[in-house]
């Protein structure tokens, strides 16, 4: 059934009426509330304050203010009668606003009167929140009277509110500072640690240089006057980690089993290297007895009736030069080398490449040395040995910890202790060039020379 367009505009016409007379009905009501509520408060010939301050006034003293004291809404009551009881004798509840009209509201002294008292509250409100800074006459004030009364309650809600987050700040949090016991402690240690120190002996001198870390790592071995016979000498140069207990414990005891062992065996074929391999297996197990955790790699050389025995463990390195050409003497124990590679991971070990450089289990980067009892299933002290004799072109030998090798090649390492005529000076250099070349490790560089230990 089709429907008149005429009645359906006619009907929406009736609705739309209905709504605007609604509308209008509301806003007068409310219009004629909120101008009942403020006639109690006449006109001020100044800008009206806030109708919140104005209510906060009526409704008498905030607890958290002892400054606002009732008397001053009593004896202004008294003289005037300008606000009053409620009929039951009762006080004003808080929220409660009274209606009683002023006495006199032709009275030019009574908006100042209001000015004053408003004034006063506003700045009690500013003490309480902290604004000491600011005064009365700052205060913004507009006038409210159109705002509905719950509005109004919201507004003053929301200022006290605000009032106690600002009291109920917390105190600035303060960072402490380091412990000034271990930083004395530490600087105590450091002024003891010698961050550079060269030695220079009959037939060899030495060069030693902290790195970045704490402690210096690298320490040294040597015995002259094997037996009293000047042609027997033994020396070794030690390169720690995890600590300095095991490279300690090796630069004091290394020499001594590994000679030890040389005077027990005698003359037996073969003696020499035995004695050279049981004194770095003793030196590793009882150093593991003590439970300290840290490791050390050593290369030693044993010169003994005109002929080199090298042995080492680790990283550390012994360049002999003949002639002016550098030989290598030894080989470095890493773990990109296949055969350690597959030895720690034939005997249920693994390896793994971080930054660029293997490591065992991820930590070491070393196959041999001595210590590290963590790892000792796969981190052996069994040292690789060689033995050479010495002839007229075999004129000195250098021993580095790896701090000089990882900058500086074996040949120019030689080479620069050719062009010097002092040894003491050569050493110091090759521990410069090293340093300019960025090394960050301990360096330790020893240099011999050979031409007093020749048959």
């Amino acid at each position: 059934m089709m429907i008149d367009l005429h009645e359906l505009l006619w009907g929406f016409s009736v609705v739309s009426l209905v709504l605007f007379l609604i509308r209008r009905l509301r806003s007068l009501m409310m219009s004629v509330a909120v101008g009942h509520e403020s006639s109690a408060f006449p006109a001020s010939p100044g800008p009206l304050p806030s109708l919140a301050k104005v209510l906060a006034a009526w409704r008498g003293p905030s607890p958290a203010s002892p400054s606002f004291r009732p008397e001053t809404l009593e004896s202004l009551a008294s003289t005037k009668g300008e606000i009053s009881i409620l009929r039951n004798g009762s006080a004003p509840r808080e929220g409660e606003i009274s209606h009683a009209e002023p006495e006199d509201s032709q009275d030019e002294s009574h908006p100042a009167k209001y000015d004053d008292l408003l004034r006063h509250e506003q700045c009690r409100e500013v003490r309480e929140k902290g604004m000491h800074d600011v005064g009365a006459h700052e205060i913004d004030s507009e006038a409210m009277s159109d705002v509905p009364a719950l509005s109004v309650e919201k507004v003053i809600a929301g200022e006290k509110g605000s009032a106690n987050k600002l009291r109920k700040r917390p105190a600035r949090l303060i960072l402490p500072e380091n412990f000034p016991v271990l930083e004395l402690g530490c600087e105590r240690s450091k002024k003891r640690e010698n961050k550079e120190f060269e030695i220079e002996g009959r037939d060899y001198c030495l060069a030693s240089k902290k790195g970045r870390r704490d402690v210096m790592e690298d320490r040294y071995g040597v015995t002259v006057d094997v037996a009293g016979d000047p042609k027997q000498a033994f020396f070794a140069v030690i390169d720690g980690h995890g600590g300095r207990a095991a490279a300690d414990y090796v630069a004091e005891n290394l020499g001594n089993n590994i000679l030890r062992e040389v005077e027990t065996r005698g003359k037996e074929r073969g003696s020499l290297e035995g004695a050279i391999r049981k004194g770095y297996l003793v030196t590793d197990k009882e150093f593991l007895s003590q439970g300290v955790a840290s490791g050390a790699c050593a290369a030693s050389v044993l010169l003994k009736d005109g002929h080199l025995h090298v042995a080492n463990v680790g990283d550390c390195r012994v360049v002999l030069c003949r002639k002016g050409v550098a030989d290598t003497l030894t080989r470095d124990h890493q773990v990109s080398q296949e055969d350690e590679r597959l030895r720690i991971e034939n005997s249920g070990g693994f390896v793994h490449s971080r930054n660029g450089v293997w490591r065992v289990h991820g930590s070491l980067a070393i196959s041999r040395a001595i210590g590290d009892s963590h790892l000792k299933e796969w981190i052996i002290s069994e040292p690789e040995i060689k033995m050479c004799q010495i002839t007229p072109d075999c004129e000195f030998i250098v021993m580095a910890s790896d701090g000089l090798w990882d900058k500086v090649s074996d040949q120019e390492a030689v080479d620069l202790v050719s062009k010097q005529i002092n040894l003491q000076e050569s050493c110091k250099k090759l521990v410069e060039l090293a340093c300019s070349r960025g090394s960050m490790d301990d360096i330790t560089v020893m240099l011999i020379n050979l031409q007093n230990f020749r048959s």
